[in-house]
């Protein structure tokens, strides 16, 4: 479906880019990928131009089997554009989320947010990670102050407020609709098992009706210079952030 949107499709781009890919070897490893799974498509450099800039609102199904494949995310959560019934934030029972209908309970794309809404404030963040080298999944939580100017988010983790000490955390979004894209970076510990590493990549919330909750994925490359992913939520659990608020928060989370 081709059509005119209002604004570029920032969430594709930031995926692209959280992947290390420029628009051609995009387009590359979507012809791989169909031709694997034996449908063809012809991907180009082009093609990618035109979803990105928002020329094409939403691709056609051998483009969409394709993007899953390669984002190992669902077409929804790349940023087309497609009219459905408002929706909400629901998990899907494999440790994902999906935007459901109330109604009818069949995953959408995400509604617009309220106008004017603002997301500062102090929320806790949990993310799940698959550990190779020690074969569990493990959690990360802090508490994190967002401060926001227009669509754009920055956030960090408060002083003190990680279930791992000395591991601070930091974001670089921006808002679309309820859909909240961009960056994270997280440097570890030095005395923690993974030694001070310092580790970066892209994430994608959808934000519930209500404005209090975002579910998601982070994606992010492993030691290996492998592509991992797992699930993300924020919480809000206070929209001030003056600073006997920040003060508070400023202790691990509980678990």
């Amino acid at each position: 479906m081709v059509g005119v949107m209002t604004t570029p499709n920032e969430t594709l781009r930031a995926v692209r880019l959280g992947l290390r890919l420029s628009q051609d070897e995009f387009a590359k490893h979507l012809r791989a990928v169909g031709a694997a799974q034996g449908e063809p498509n012809d991907a180009s450099k082009r093609l990618v131009q035109r979803w990105e800039s928002g020329e094409v609102r939403f691709p056609r199904p051998v483009y969409v089997r394709a993007l899953e494949a390669v984002t190992k995310l669902p077409v929804d959560r790349l940023g087309f554009e497609s009219p459905q019934l408002p929706p909400r934030v629901s998990a899907d029972g494999t440790g994902g989320h999906d935007m459901t209908s109330d109604e009818s309970r069949v995953p959408v794309q995400a509604a617009p947010a309220p106008s004017g809404e603002d997301y500062s404030g102090v929320w806790i963040s949990h993310y799940e990670f698959f550990s190779s080298s020690r074969e569990n999944t493990f959690t990360g939580l802090h508490h994190v102050v967002l401060t926001q100017n227009g669509n754009r988010i920055t956030g960090r983790s408060l002083p003190g407020a990680s279930s791992n000490p000395d591991s601070p955390l930091s974001f670089d979004l921006t808002v679309d609709r309820n859909i909240v894209t961009g960056s994270w970076v997280e440097q570890t510990a030095q005395d923690g098992y993974y030694q001070g590493a310092r580790y970066h990549g892209a994430i994608q919330l959808l934000v519930d009706p209500t404005g209090r909750r975002m579910a998601g994925k982070w994606v992010g490359f492993g030691k290996e210079f492998d592509v991992n992913t797992g699930p993300w939520e924020l919480r809000l659990l206070d929209k001030s952030t003056a600073d006997d608020v920040l003060s508070r928060y400023s202790v691990p989370p509980e678990s």
